[in-house]
């Protein structure tokens, strides 16, 4: 466990695609229940909560059954405004189809809300 984030969306991939409808998350991070938020609000994971366990805690996630793929992009790039759509290319397997999670100054967010206010930042993961 070298990486919070990394395993928890290999957790997600796996238990979405073996069909499970509850997936458990630990260890947890801030990163991770910001992009478990990104992911929420735009429909590919459902309902998710806290799970105080005197362990540290845990994120106990209802799966949609909507994600194809997802994973984190390691070495975090950094990333312009300018640079997103070369990425999009790079990452997802058609323009408009899927998302790129940046964290920036302004905090974690998809590459659509970055390009709007104007921001980089550096690439954490992306889904579809």
């Amino acid at each position: 466990m070298q990486d919070v984030l990394n395993d928890a969306l290999a957790r997600i991939r796996n238990a979405d695609s073996t069909g499970k409808q509850v997936v458990e998350l630990s260890p947890v991070s801030g990163m991770l229940g910001s992009v478990l938020g990104i992911l929420k609000e735009h429909g590919y994971v459902g309902e998710f909560s806290f799970v105080d366990n005197q362990k540290g805690g845990a994120y106990r996630v209802n799966l949609l059954r909507r994600i194809n793929y997802c994973g984190v992009i390691k070495p975090r790039l950094s990333v312009g405004v300018r640079d997103l759509e070369r990425f999009e290319a790079r990452f997802l397997p058609a323009q408009d189809f899927g998302l790129l999670i940046l964290s920036t100054n302004n905090g974690v967010m998809t590459q659509m809300k970055a390009r709007e206010l104007g921001t980089g930042g550096r690439l954490v993961a992306y889904v579809y």
